[in-house]
C-alpha cells in the first residue's frame, strides 16, 4: 500500500494566483506589479494593492465576494488601532461594510 502524505491547508497561494492571472488575462500589468511579486510571501496589504492596481476600474461588482482569515483581520483591526480609525473610517478605507467591521471587533477583541 502505497503512504498518503498529508499537507496543511495554508491558504491560497496569492503569489501564483496573481502570476497566473497576469500572464493568462493582463500581460501588460506584468511590470507594475513585479515588486510584490518577487516578494517571499505576501501580506495582506500587499494582496489588496496588487488588487487595485489589477481592478483599478473601481466597480464595487467584482469586491463583493470578498472572505479574509483571521491573520487578515486581526491586520485589519491593528491598522485600525495604528491609524486610530473609527469603525466607519476603516470600512471605507478597506472597501468593508460596518457591521461587519463590527462583528469581526466584537468576535475578536472580546
Amino acid at each position: 500500500m502505497a503512504k498518503q502524505v498529508q499537507t496543511l491547508n495554508t491558504g491560497p497561494n496569492y503569489k501564483q494566483i496573481y502570476h497566473d492571472f497576469i500572464a493568462a488575462k493582463c500581460p501588460d500589468k506584468k511590470e507594475s506589479v513585479k515588486a510584490f511579486l518577487s516578494k517571499d510571501s505576501l501580506s495582506l496589504s500587499d494582496v489588496l494593492k496588487i488588487n487595485q492596481i489589477i481592478f483599478f476600474d473601481g466597480s464595487s461588482e467584482n469586491q463583493k465576494f470578498k472572505s479574509y482569515d483571521k491573520q487578515a483581520i486581526f491586520e485589519i483591526l491593528q491598522y485600525q488601532k495604528k491609524h486610530q480609525l473609527n469603525n466607519r473610517q476603516l470600512a471605507a478605507h478597506f472597501k468593508l461594510s460596518r457591521n461587519t467591521v463590527s462583528k469581526w471587533k466584537r468576535i475578536f477583541l472580546i
